[in-house]
């Protein structure tokens, strides 16, 4: 079984990732030699390769069609991308951390620079065809099952009175019109119903385990028990609207293929910090296209490079608990120091940090301060972690450490995706303008 995980990786992800990256990589004139680096380095992030092959899942499937509709959308086949977008959300919903991001884009470059009424239309038919016919097995079989006889819910299968669907009985219709659980069109209204049920947990509560999101670690301060599950839905609905407001607002005015990676990024940290019932794993969606930066322009230089190779890092060090939980330690080191060593990340080298000589590059002094001092936070936790036990009134104080730790990290990793966006968007001037505007002032004083 483990070894379908790696089929699916050879089928789908690592050709989605090479059309993907080399597309990128031609739109903005990198080097053949830096768009290798971004490839090894995307099909060795360590929490992707820890969750699959060892915790083992199949996210590197609804991953590559992912890659897919971003190359597809790289090479300007739209009606592409949409396809292998819908197929990435029938494969796992996670994947709906990325539609807003893709909705705006699209959206965006059928109304500007001008308006593009045919194209939108054939947008929305093509990617309406491909939920119907992701659907139609389960449309299909429910009225299979229906004509043998089997209800649609077994649950409710000795009940006298025949019950709607709760999302059904819910629906604001018109009066006198009314949903008959008898009725020989309800079976598929059921199992669609069901889906919609099984796609938003909301009865699952806001969080399960300890996942480095803000519901979590406010919980530390606040208990979020004591709030009824309507509001706390309301209140992660309304700050996950906040956090993709920025990012998908840009992109819809400014639908560039460029910036498209970066949008992607941030609208996945926004759900992963805000959004309701939240996984460890759901971290690699947003690792996913804040790691194909690295074959943009610039994306091998320390201003870039620093940020993913932290951020994956960072993202690989909060679902710690999980992998050692499942016996996964030292794969977690192995994997993780051979990432940082590709990429010339701290604690394998400091040569982004630390250098003799001042070059044009180099990060600003703050980050350097920030990236080290969450490398140094990291280590130490490793350190007290493996050495010293809790308290025993506090068995989870490690844990709930990390949780902290990684909610701040992630906060900044947000902060930095929507800021780098805006910049490159043209909305705010970018960094690497002001410092060369700075740099040659001083050679001219000089």
């Amino acid at each position: 079984m483990r070894a379908s995980v790696l089929v699916s990786e050879y089928l789908l992800y690592i050709p989605a990732g090479v059309i993907l990256l080399r597309r990128l990589s031609r739109l903005e004139s990198v080097h053949t030699w830096d768009c290798s680096i971004a490839l090894v380095a995307l099909f060795m992030q360590p929490a992707t390769i820890l969750i699959d092959h060892a915790h083992f899942q199949y996210n590197t499937v609804m991953l590559g069609f992912v890659l897919a509709s971003m190359a597809s959308l790289m090479a300007g086949k739209l009606l592409w991308g949409c396809v292998f977008f819908v197929a990435a959300l029938g494969f796992k919903q996670m994947a709906l951390y990325y539609a807003p991001a893709f909705f705006a884009y699209l959206l965006g470059i059928c109304l500007f620079p001008r308006l593009r009424l045919e194209r939108l239309f054939y947008i929305a038919v093509v990617t309406a065809f491909s939920f119907a016919l992701l659907f139609a097995p389960l449309m299909l079989g429910a009225l299979y099952d229906a004509r043998l006889g089997i209800p649609p819910d077994p649950e409710v299968e000795d009940s006298v009175i025949p019950t709607v669907h709760p999302l059904l009985s819910s629906l604001p219709l018109p009066t006198g019109l009314h949903i008959k659980p008898d009725a020989i069109y309800y079976p598929p209204l059921h199992q669609l119903a069901q889906s919609i049920h099984r796609i938003f947990p909301f009865s699952r509560g806001l969080f399960e385990d300890k996942v480095a999101n803000i519901w979590c670690t406010l919980n530390l301060v606040i208990k979020l028990r004591n709030y009824s599950n309507a509001t706390l839905q309301r209140l992660s609905l309304i700050a996950t609207l906040a956090a993709i407001a920025p990012p998908c607002t840009i992109l819809f005015f400014k639908p560039k293929k460029q910036l498209l990676p970066l949008a992607l990024a941030t609208t996945a940290w926004g759900f992963f910090l805000c959004s309701f019932q939240v996984h460890e794993k759901s971290v690699l969606l947003p690792l996913l296209p804040m790691t194909v930066l690295l074959a943009a322009d610039g994306g091998l230089e320390p201003s870039v490079r620093a940020w993913v190779g932290w951020a994956n890092i960072l993202g690989t060090w909060t679902m710690f608990p999980l992998l050692k939980r499942d016996g996964l330690r030292i794969p977690y080191y192995v994997l993780t120091f051979l990432w940082a060593y590709i990429l010339g990340l701290p604690p394998t080298s400091l040569s982004l940090y630390w250098s003799r000589r001042r070059r044009s590059d180099d990060l600003e002094t703050s980050t350097k301060a920030l990236h080290l001092a969450f490398y140094i936070w990291m280590v130490g936790w490793h350190a007290v972690e493996g050495f010293l036990a809790p308290p025993n009134g506090l068995p989870d104080l490690w844990v709930v450490i990390n949780v902290a730790i990684g909610t701040a990290g992630f906060g900044i990793c947000y902060l930095w995706c929507l800021w780098r966006l805006a910049a490159l968007s043209g909305l705010i001037e970018p960094p690497e303008s002001r410092r060369r505007i700075s740099d040659k002032g001083k050679q001219k004083a000089s």
